[in-house]
C-alpha cells in the first residue's frame, strides 16, 4: 500500500481546507445520519464483536449498541456548537517602535491517531479534528476493523455531500506495517495521539519520528481518608470502580486510612454485588475476611498496585496517615486521575498541590474524566503528559499558535 500517498492528501486537505463555516452544519447532519444508519453500524460491530471473547475486558470497548450510538451522535452535535477555536487573538502588543503583535491560534495540521477496540473514538476524532481545521489519519486495531471501515465510510459520504475533501479522514489499514508508516510520516504528520493499553502507548512512544502525545493509561486511586463521608464515599467508589470498568477513568486501588477499614464491609457492598474481586493487604484483608464473598477476596502480589485493570478487580492499600497515601499514589500513579474523600480541608489543600495527575478530584468520581462531561463536546483522549495538553483533549487542545507581525517599513537596527 502506498502509505505515503494517503499522508499526501491529507496533508493538502489540511492545507486547503478553508470551510469552517460549514462544519457546524455538516456535524449536525452527520449526527443524524448516524442515527438514522445506526443499524449499518450495529451489523459492522457485530461482526468485530463475533471474533472477540465475551470475557476479554477490551469487549465492552468494542461493543457499540443504539444508545451509546445515540450519544456518540449526541456528543457530535455538542462539537458542532462550539465556537471555533481558530483564528483567536491569545495575546496582542504594540511594540514601542509601532510592530502590531499578535500570537494566533491555528491547526496543528495533520493528526494521526493510532487506537485500540474502541470504534467511538473514530467519531470523536473526527469531528474534533475538523471542527479544529485539522486533517485525521487513524489508525485502528483490527478488532474494531469492520466498526471502523463503517464509520469512516459514513463520514466521507457526508464530506462528499458538503464538497468537503474526503482526505480530510483517513483510515489506514489494521496491519502493523501501517503503525510504523504513520509513525515515519516525518513531514505530513504533525503530531500522532495514541489511545489504548500501556504495551501500544510504550511502542508509539519508543518508535514514533514525529511527535508523540500520550494518552489513555489510567492507573487511578481514590484516598478515602479518615473524615470522609463513608455513604458518600460508597457511592463514590462504586461509581469510580463499575461505572464502565474498562474505560482508563475506572478505579484500579483504594487506599484507605486504617481508622476507617471497619467501613469497608459496608463501602464495598455494591462491588460484592457486581463480582469485584479485592486484592487486599493485610490489614484490610483482616477487615473484609468474613465481611466480603471469600472467592472473590485475594491478597495483594507484586502486580496488585500499579495495575490498570480494566476490569472488576480493585487493589487496596491501607496507610497510617495522608502522607503514606500521598506517597502511595506518588511512586504507582500514571498521572491521569487522583481523588480524596475527605471533609478535612487541610488534607484536601494537601492533596491537590501535592498529587501530580491530570485531574485531582475533591469528593468527586473519577467517572467525570471525559471531555463531553468537561463541556468539550467529546474529547480526543486524556492527556497524561504535562507538554503543550494536559488532561481531556478538546478543540482548544488541538490547536497551536502563530505570531502575527505587522509592520510600517520597519528594520532593526
Amino acid at each position: 500500500m502506498d502509505y505515503q500517498d494517503i499522508f499526501s492528501k491529507a496533508r493538502e486537505a489540511s492545507r486547503s481546507f478553508t470551510d469552517h463555516q460549514k462544519v457546524g452544519q455538516m456535524l449536525k447532519y452527520l449526527s443524524k445520519q448516524l442515527n438514522k444508519n445506526f443499524q449499518t453500524l450495529l451489523v459492522a460491530n457485530q461482526k468485530d464483536l463475533n471474533r472477540m471473547s465475551l470475557q476479554d475486558s477490551r469487549y465492552d470497548r468494542l461493543k457499540l449498541t443504539p444508545e451509546r450510538i445515540a450519544d456518540i451522535a449526541n456528543d457530535m452535535c455538542q462539537v458542532a456548537l462550539l465556537p471555533s477555536p481558530i483564528g483567536r487573538i491569545l495575546e496582542e502588543r504594540c511594540r514601542p517602535n509601532g510592530l502590531n503583535i499578535r500570537k494566533i491560534s491555528v491547526p496543528l495540521g495533520v493528526v494521526g491517531v493510532i487506537y485500540e477496540a474502541r470504534p467511538n473514538v473514530t467519531f470523536d476524532v473526527f469531528s474534533l479534528c475538523i471542527k479544529s481545521g485539522n486533517a485525521c489519519v487513524l489508525k485502528g486495531g483490527s478488532d474494531a476493523q469492520h466498526s471502523n471501515k463503517a464509520a469512516v465510510d459514513l463520514i466521507q459520504n457526508v464530506l462528499a455531500l458538503y464538497n468537503i475533501d474526503p482526505g480530510m479522514i483517513a483510515l489506514l489499514p489494521p496491519e502493523r506495517e501501517a503503525t510504523t508508516a504513520l509513525l515515519n510520516a516525518h513531514g505530513y504528520v504533525d503530531v500522532v495521539i495514541s489511545r489504548g493499553s500501556k504495551g501500544l502507548i510504550d511502542f508509539v512512544r519508543e518508535n514514533a519520528k514525529i511527535p508523540v502525545i500520550e494518552t489513555g493509561a489510567g492507573i487511578v486511586h481514590v484516598y478515602y481518608d479518615m473524615s470522609a463521608n463513608r455513604e458518600m464515599a460508597s457511592a463514590i467508589i462504586n461509581n469510580s470502580k463499575t461505572r464502565r470498568v474498562s474505560v482508563c477513568n475506572a478505579l484500579d486501588c483504594l487506599i484507605v486510612h486504617k481508622s476507617r477499614l471497619l467501613d469497608l464491609s459496608i463501602v464495598f457492598n455494591p462491588l460484592a454485588d457486581v463480582r469485584v474481586i479485592v486484592y487486599a493487604d493485610e490489614r484490610s484483608m483482616n477487615a473484609l475476611r468474613g465481611r466480603y464473598p471469600s472467592e472473590l477476596l485475594k491478597p495483594v502480589d507484586d502486580n496488585s498496585y500499579g495495575t490498570e485493570f480494566l476490569d472488576y478487580k480493585i487493589a487496596v492499600k491501607t496507610v497510617d496517615n495522608i502522607e503514606e497515601a500521598l506517597e502511595h499514589i506518588s511512586r504507582y500513579s500514571s498521572r491521569h486521575s487522583e481523588t480524596i474523600l475527605s471533609s478535612d480541608e487541610k488534607n484536601i489543600e494537601m492533596f491537590l498541590n501535592r498529587v501530580d495527575a491530570a485531574v485531582v478530584y475533591v469528593n468527586a468520581s473519577t467517572a467525570f474524566t471525559d471531555g463531553a462531561q468537561f463541556g468539550m463536546g467529546a474529547e480526543i483522549g486524556i492527556s497524561t503528559q504535562k507538554l503543550h495538553a494536559r488532561g481531556p483533549m478538546g478543540l482548544n487542545e488541538l490547536t497551536s499558535y502563530k505570531w502575527v507581525v505587522r509592520g510600517k517599513g520597519q528594520i532593526r537596527q
